[in-house]
């Protein structure tokens, strides 16, 4: 490990602006002094008053990236630092991941040299640790089991058996079921005892298996005696489920004898409450290597998740390689100080990139489907979309004033343009190579946070808008996505998308599926619209949102905190109308990556409230138990 040479130290204090006021202190930990430099840090708390900064000189701002320069002469000697603060902030910082996320200095010569970074501390304020996110919790039936059967009544057993292997007779599909179960479990719990035997045991148990026309494809129902295991299934993803639950209670029995049992009589019958049970990751923004997308994929099979969508595109990248357009993954996933994107959120000296090739998206797609679970890709059009922009000029009108508008987010003119021809020809190509590479039935085209004015810099914009009778920018998008809808049906494809998608006229609603993420109250106006509805919102489902008050606890705070509790407790389906339940196709955990530098920030923020989501799409709310999750959700497999 080098050492460090620089460091910057960031605190905010409630006082000193309308929205408080970020304090950094650059240390010299160098041999050499330091003078002649330009100081950039990344951070989601950012400076919207260029001119409310003291003891520096506010340079210029992209999204979450801040330049600055130090006063005329300033000369830092070794040990020496330099003390600089900004008041005109985007809003107040609520938790510690709120400061400086990385940072780098431009020396005299043009060299960009990495500077340390800590944790925003709190000043005037007392900076309270976060409480616990899990009480000790407590068992009724002794069974290690995530999510939670439909029906369970089984009576616990004193000893367990070695292993579970195929009764004779078995079909080889049954086989390659058990071998599938398996190997999950040795990839996700590679120091645990091996819950499945292809080969007969004298101390293990038998599994009878029977396909059964009663039940759904995703049922399943297991029968144990001190004999035999019978499971039956209605359709392959029913027995890996029982499969799953199988091992589940296998392991839990065996790793934590002095709480959980296996059964040794009884029955579970089970499937799942919805159809939609999904958990989104955001690769933009932070980079995740394949092997860790198939973790997460495993992670999904284990909780009884069956949908993975995948956020391959976003302004800060476009991680999806297009043949038809390489430069989408040379030039639009650099981020650096010298390179196409300026660094965010953690990024600093050294670029950093990252894409999937089509192979690679082929094997995740191919590990899911033998997982049963449907991966579905989303590329965010029309906003969110700089790393398109950037890799493909083209795409923008030229005679548009360079920052006629911002995104939420600070990105100017990010949104691809409904007037600019190539646009058209981009995603009709886009399409057929995604088409190819994924077999779902649904493509996610994004739609959300598109800036009111959007456009109306224009040229082209404006004659479209005229010649069409268009008034306004959500007027425009709709116009867009008609045509975005007309390609994916071309190509047998449904349109997915954030629920601002309805907004300026929407979209014709029969094969469309919205996803409610600003509020819960959306999704019921969606309903009533007409359209299909998965319930992913922020305030209970996003899990990246802090889930305490506490200063030292990390995440977002847009939304408010998100406990444990709260995101277990919370029932989507009970704030529809009797008459639009119908329409509410399933439920949607989401991973946003701003906040995730590290892994152990992902699995911080990411469990338990993911299984407690998987509990919340598949176990009917009679059952759910928040002190018997409590009890089993640390057992379960991290990233």
């Amino acid at each position: 490990m080098q050492p460090v040479s620089y460091r910057l130290e960031s605190a905010w204090q409630p006082e000193g602006g309308p929205k408080g006021r970020l304090t950094f202190v650059l240390f010299n930990l160098s041999e050499l002094p330091l003078s002649g430099f330009r100081l950039v840090y990344t951070s989601l708390t950012r400076v919207v008053d260029p001119a409310a900064c003291q003891n520096a000189t506010f340079l210029r701002r992209n999204a979450n990236f801040h330049e600055f320069a130090p006063p005329e002469g300033l000369v830092l000697a070794r040990g020496e630092s330099w003390t600089f603060s900004v008041s005109g902030l985007n809003r107040e910082a609520r938790h510690c991941t709120d400061g400086a996320k990385s940072a780098y200095l431009t020396l005299s010569d043009g060299r960009h040299v990495p500077v340390a970074v800590s944790d925003l501390r709190l000043e005037g304020a007392t900076s309270e640790p976060p409480p616990a996110r899990l009480p000790e919790g407590r068992v009724g039936l002794p069974f290690a089991l995530q999510p939670w059967p439909a029906k369970i009544d089984a009576v616990a057993g004193e000893g367990l058996p070695d292993v579970l292997f195929p009764a004779a007779g078995s079909s080889a599909e049954d086989m390659e079921a058990i071998d599938n179960v398996l190997a999950l479990h040795h990839r996700l719990f590679p120091a645990g005892h091996a819950p499945f035997s292809l080969a007969p045991s004298g101390q293990g148990r038998p599994i009878v298996f029977a396909k059964s026309g009663e039940l759904g494809g995703e049922a399943y129902r297991l029968a144990f005696s001190g004999r035999e295991i019978r499971l039956e299934y209605g359709q392959a993803a029913g027995r890996q489920y029982g499969l799953t639950t199988l091992a589940q209670l296998l392991d839990g029995a065996r790793r934590h004898a002095a709480r959980f049992r296996f059964p040794a009589a009884g029955t579970i019958a089970d499937q799942p409450r919805y159809g939609w049970r999904g958990c989104h990751l955001d690769v933009a923004r932070q980079f995740y290597p394949t092997a860790d997308v198939m973790r997460l994929i495993d992670i999904l099979a284990w909780f009884k998740l069956n949908v993975f969508h995948w956020h391959l595109t976003d302004d800060e990248a476009w991680r999806l390689e297009i043949k038809a357009f390489l430069t989408l993954t040379t030039l639009g996933v650099m981020r650096g100080p010298d390179e196409p994107l300026l660094p965010q959120l953690g990024n600093g000296a050294a670029p950093v990139g990252g894409f999937y090739a089509q192979e690679e998206v082929k094997a995740i797609v191919a590990h899911a489907a033998a997982l049963n679970v449907e991966v579905v890709p989303e590329i965010d059009i029309p906003g969110h979309s700089t790393a398109a922009l950037v890799a493909l000029p083209e795409l923008a009108d030229g005679q548009e004033a360079p920052e006629s508008y911002h995104s939420v987010q600070g990105y100017p003119n990010n949104a691809l343009n409904p007037a600019v021809p190539f646009t058209y020809e981009f995603l009709e190509k886009v399409f057929d190579e995604m088409v190819a590479l994924f077999p779902s039935r649904y493509v996610h085209v994004g739609g959300d946070e598109v800036a009111n004015g959007s456009w109306l810099a224009s040229p082209l914009a404006r004659k479209l808008m005229e010649v069409q009778g268009i008034s306004g920018t959500f007027a425009l998008q709709s116009h867009f996505l008609k045509k975005v809808k007309q390609m994916l049906t071309a190509r047998g494809r449904k349109l997915v998308g954030w629920n601002e998608v309805a907004h300026g006229g929407g979209v014709g609603t029969e094969d469309t599926l919205l996803m409610a993420w600003e509020n819960p109250r959306v999704g019921i106006e969606l309903a009533r619209e007409g359209y299909d509805v998965v319930m992913t919102p922020g305030q209970a489902y996003y899990l990246d949102m802090a889930q305490a008050d506490a200063w030292q606890e990390p995440g977002a705070s847009w939304a408010g905190t998100a406990t444990p509790e709260h995101t277990y407790a919370y029932e989507a389906e009970g704030e529809f109308p009797e008459e639009l339940k119908s329409r509410m196709k399933g439920v949607q955990a989401c991973i946003w990556s701003e906040h995730f530098l590290s892994r152990d920030y992902f699995n911080r923020l990411v469990f338990p409230r993911l299984p407690a989501i998987a509990e919340a799409a598949w176990t009917p709310k009679a059952q759910k138990d928040w002190l018997r999750f409590a009890a089993i959700a640390p057992l379960g497999p991290m990233l």
